[in-house]
């Protein structure tokens, strides 16, 4: 056997990339199949129903449930206004009477003379889907979304926060060993998407969400100061929602760990050019990789992809190594052994040998690695 199939990290220079965008519920699809559409162009909406708010009518009227219906004041399906009555009492003395007032703007949807409550909901929300990159629309979903396809630059990141942005790509730094201190954020990257080297501190973060920067691409990250950025623990759930003004891509992982060179040289050629990143991340089953794609100028879908997925791990294929004592550490396949060998932690497993660009080589479990797309 001559090779095996591990799951990577992406990086191509030019590929073939197939976005899927579709509604949480069913909508409208807006574009036709075959349209030539902008990242910012909206694809698709849909309405996700309000949120339903709960009120006790009978105890703040002091009635009984049977007879709600007979002190209401709207009915089933009726809009109201936020402090708008909608139920009372018809006390002899007026100074007696009870007014059950909407808690807010909304409509009506049940009145349930068995519990004696109100079920309010909220207006429907609107729910826009872009196109997100640059590309040419491939397949229409009915009522669901649509694919859209691009040629470009591919590169999926190690961890990320901050959901969908788009903006132009600008290099902060002088190379990928450099740390982005906040003395290198200006005000001319407003808007942009910004490249660091090894580290962003949580300080560079916070004056660039002032200055308005939507990005930034970065080889390593505090994860003390994940925390503080979030204001809550994580946890294991799935990135990519949270509010705060500004997605962050790491490359490498959590510490200062210089940016792969290649992916810092891929990204410093195309500096200037309009960039889509996504920080959405899921580590467990599942897996979602944060993704960085910069589709080219002139784009075609008819190419053929230059992925690995439909090949396995070959000899001079490039990995990452993704566990101590070599994490992080990029280099190419050396030799690929059949038979399982013993490592130090007395298990019996495949492996692989990787040489470094250092000119050093090392035996790693083929588990510990993951491939890097050429």
């Amino acid at each position: 056997m001559t090779h095996a199939y591990t799951p990577g990290l992406r990086i191509s220079e030019k590929t073939k990339i197939a976005s899927r965008r579709s509604l949480p519920l069913l909508g409208d699809v807006l574009v036709k199949k075959g349209a030539t559409l902008k990242a910012e162009d909206v694809v698709a909406v849909t309405h996700l129903p309000g949120k339903v708010h709960v009120t006790n009518a009978v105890n703040r009227l002091g009635i009984q449930p049977k007879d709600l219906k007979d002190y209401m004041l709207k009915k089933e399906g009726d809009s109201v206004q936020k402090n708008e009555p909608i139920a009372e009492t018809r006390p002899w003395l007026k100074m007696m009477k009870s007014v059950l007032q909407s808690p807010i703007t909304g409509t009506i949807e049940t009145i349930s003379t068995i519990t004696g409550q109100i079920l309010l909901r909220e207006p429907p929300r609107p729910i826009e889907v872009y196109s997100h990159v640059d590309g040419i629309v491939t397949e229409v979903m009915e009522k669901e979304g649509v694919v859209v396809e691009t040629v470009g630059t591919f590169i999926q990141g190690i961890f990320g926060v901050g959901g969908e942005t788009v903006g132009e790509l600008a290099i902060a730094v002088d190379g990928p060993d450099d740390i982005i201190t906040a003395d290198k954020i200006h005000s001319e990257y407003k808007d942009k998407i910004i490249v660091g080297g090894a580290f962003v501190e949580y300080d560079t973060i916070e004056k660039a969400k002032k200055i308005g920067v939507k990005g930034i691409i970065v080889g390593g990250f505090n994860d003390d100061d994940l925390k503080k950025l979030l204001g809550y623990d994580l946890g294991v759930a799935i990135t990519g929602s949270e509010e705060i003004d500004i997605t962050l891509i790491i490359t490498e992982g959590f510490g200062r760990i210089q940016m792969a060179q290649r992916t810092f040289e891929l990204l410093k050629s195309r500096a200037g050019a309009k960039i889509s990143i996504n920080g959405a991340t899921q580590i467990r089953a599942g897996v979602v990789r944060p993704e960085i794609i910069i589709p080219l100028a002139t784009q075609t879908t008819g190419e053929k992809d230059t992925g690995m997925a439909d090949r396995g791990m070959e000899i001079g294929d490039p990995v990452r190594v993704i566990r101590a004592p070599y994490f992080g550490r990029i280099g190419n396949i050396k030799a690929l052994p059949f038979s399982p060998q013993l490592i130090e932690t007395e298990a019996t497993v495949r492996v692989l040998e990787v040489a470094f660009a250092d000119g050093t080589s090392a035996v790693v479990p083929r588990t510990n690695v993951e491939m890097i797309e050429t």
